[in-house]
């Protein structure tokens, strides 16, 4: 009897300290002033919708756009194909378009030179073009030897980026394959 009375007053002097530790977490504030104070980044953002330019799945992205600059590129979570996921490819959207080390000018290194030189985008766009014209015009065939009609080069090839879209490619297939005659067309996804 005796025990059972000093183990019921034990317990009796502990409830109070149990019952205050319990309230610890329901009377404070779990949050610092910092993170009162803290907003997120994409507060007052524009939201774009775009489609990520990789694959050809279309998964939807938000394109959040503050003060004319990308800020932040994530998945849509209202899309019905991605439902705001994306593969690692389409997560780094953001880091492939603002980029600081993302080149912005056309560099080009001469035949056997030991440096890059900083050219229009004029000047290079003239310089594939007449690549292109030499290339064709030197290897274009019109017949094989037993008479059937190709009119084509295999002299030229094309291997298209992972994030050119749909309408790009189309546009590619067709100039190259249709207009130059380019039988090698391929693409980096598939690679």
């Amino acid at each position: 009897m005796q025990e059972h009375l000093s183990s019921t007053t034990s317990e009796f002097t502990l409830q109070p300290f149990v019952t205050q530790v319990m309230e610890v977490g329901s009377k404070t504030q779990p949050f610092s002033m910092e993170s009162h104070e803290m907003a997120p980044r994409i507060r007052g953002a524009k939201v774009v919708h775009s489609v990520c330019p990789y694959c050809a799945v279309g998964c939807s992205l938000n394109v959040y756009v503050k003060d004319g600059r990308v800020i932040d590129i994530e998945g849509n979570p209202d899309s019905p194909i991605n439902h705001g996921t994306l593969c690692p490819k389409g997560a780094a959207t953001f880091q492939y378009t603002v980029n600081p080390n993302r080149l912005t000018q056309v560099l080009h290194r001469a035949p056997y030179s030991d440096h890059w030189e900083v050219k229009s985008l004029d000047w290079a766009m003239e310089q594939i073009a007449l690549r292109m014209k030499q290339t064709r015009d030197e290897t274009f065939v019109e017949r094989l030897p037993d008479g059937r009609e190709v009119n084509h080069t295999l002299g030229i090839a094309s291997l298209g980026g992972a994030t050119l879209d749909v309408e790009e490619n189309y546009l590619m297939k067709k100039l190259f394959n249709g207009g130059l005659g380019i039988v090698s067309i391929e693409n980096q996804a598939r690679i």
